[in-house]
């Protein structure tokens, strides 16, 4: 059993492949071996969580997942758990495995009751597996309500209750956000579903156990890459050895956005930034930072130079991007300038080019600038993040940072996408975006393929924000900005 975290490196697989490993699993094994393997991980995940629990529930649906729940508490009643299983479903219907299960907890001495009971220190969620394709309903939501808002720990086998296990999405209404700490203990495979979206918030900590079925011969779906490699710098470079940044933005009044871009693009390592205001009146120096050149955007050569292109750059980036786009020698983009191609076909036209011609670019939208790039909603690129932002670097033939709670950087066609692992809510405030499009920046400018550069950069600026002491003050874009590890 292994605990996962942002460290962790791992290949992710969805519904189907998943489905096909069990069934291959299962044909090299005697009946039933799968459900009791999972029953005993439950169990004994179970009990390090609450091992003085007087009471466990454990509820149960009506198929294959109910009878995982039916295993674990004939365990844990072994144990010497008080376990009361509450069952929704058809007993008559079970698969026969979970009919087996079902018998043993009775065999077992396991409570059955109709109603949850009313004091418990643990709750065992073993309503809807990953097969499930209706969002839960009638006593199923109304035992999932009763438990998530308990305070009282629940554990979900496999997924929790009605998230969707390939996108992370929870049925129209569901919420979460949850009083009730939360694991998940997921089998055979890692689904990408856990981890972005709403699948964080629903699943809490997770752990794996691939119930000693080790690999199978599936194509991933996705891929957590854990912790970037670090690379000390030699004592014989200098300036010139870590490239170059242009940060072109900072319309009147928002000048704030590239400086925070420029900013983290040097404190992620830069050799030089440069910040092209594209507000004329602008102080012709950052006394805060002096080492941030600020120039007239209009006068920089950008051909040799990394350019982080949109942050507070408003409808004054429209008339850049055409030069920004055929000249960059690498280019991120980032708000603004990702809105004002948008609405140009002409401009998406030249940024398609530009991928096609392999020229090193990251876009990073959020997803509602994903939305208004693929000309849908912003509901509907969260319905599948995974989807929008392979759709989206399929299209514009470019590197993508779909934001979000577990970000998804996808490339080019071929390259599997990766979900992030790092960052929280502390994120949740302005101009932490203009920071990390300043970080991939750097990293493109220390000449990082941009892929990598992405991918890196993504889990830097999550990292940054996990470490934060929780007793320090709110953690602000500036100073997440000088933070940005070299």
């Amino acid at each position: 059993m292994q605990r996962i975290t942002s460290a962790t490196v791992a290949d992710l697989f969805d519904i189907a492949a998943t489905r096909r490993m069990e069934q291959a699993a299962a044909a090299d094994l005697p009946p039933h071996t799968l459900m009791q393997r999972a029953g005993l991980a439950v169990a004994r995940l179970a009990m390090a969580i609450a091992p003085h629990a007087r009471t466990v529930w454990v509820a149960c649906g009506p198929g294959n997942n109910g009878g995982d729940g039916f295993e674990a508490a004939a365990q844990l009643r072994q144990r010497g758990f008080f376990t009361v299983v509450t069952f929704s479903g058809d007993e008559t219907r079970l698969p026969p495995d979970a009919k087996a299960s079902l018998q043993r907890a009775r065999d077992a001495g396991v409570s059955f009751a109709a109603t949850p009971p009313s004091a418990y220190e643990l709750a065992i969620d073993a309503l809807l597996g990953i097969g499930a394709t209706r969002p839960p309903e009638g006593t199923i939501a109304e035992w999932l309500a009763t438990m998530h808002a308990s305070g009282q720990p629940v554990l979900s086998v496999d997924v929790p209750s009605g998230l969707n296990a390939d996108t992370g999405t929870l049925p129209h209404g569901a919420d979460s956000r949850q009083t009730s700490p939360r694991t998940c203990l997921t089998f055979l495979t890692l689904k990408p579903g856990l981890f972005t979206a709403q699948g964080r918030d629903a699943t809490g900590t997770v752990w794996f156990d691939d119930l000693g079925c080790g690999t199978f011969n599936q194509p991933p779906t996705a891929r957590i890459t854990g912790a970037p490699a670090t690379q000390a710098r030699t004592h014989a470079s200098h300036k010139g050895s870590y490239g170059d940044v242009a940060v072109v933005g900072g319309a009147p009044g928002m000048a704030g956005a590239a400086l925070l871009a420029g900013s983290a693009a040097l404190h992620a390592g830069a050799g030089r930034v440069f910040v092209g205001l594209l507000d004329a009146t602008a102080a012709p120096v950052d006394t805060a930072q002096p080492e941030l050149m600020l120039r007239d955007a209009h006068a920089l050569d950008l051909s040799a130079m990394t350019v982080v292109c949109g942050c507070g750059a408003g409808e004054l980036v429209r008339e850049m991007l055409p030069r920004v786009l055929s000249t960059a020698a690498a280019l991120v983009i980032d708000a603004d300038a990702l809105n004002a191609i948008a609405t140009d076909v002409s401009l998406q036209a030249q940024l398609a080019l530009r991928g096609k011609s392999g020229a090193p670019t990251v876009i990073t939208p959020h997803p509602l600038e994903a939305a208004r790039l693929l000309d849908c909603t912003a509901a509907e690129v969260q319905a599948d993040r995974l989807v929008a932002a392979q759709r989206l670097a399929a299209r514009f033939g470019v590197v993508v940072v779909l934001k979000g709670s577990g970000t998804v950087i996808a490339g080019a066609e071929g390259t599997l996408p990766v979900i992030n692992l790092t960052g929280n809510a502390r994120l949740a405030t302005a101009g932490t975006g203009d920071v990390l499009a300043g970080m991939v920046g750097a990293a493109l400018a220390m000449r990082q393929p941009a892929f990598g550069a992405a991918r890196d950069a993504v889990w830097q600026h999550g990292h940054i924000a996990d470490t934060w002491p929780a007793d320090a003050a709110p953690l602000t874009a500036g100073t997440l900005a000088r933070r940005a590890p070299v």
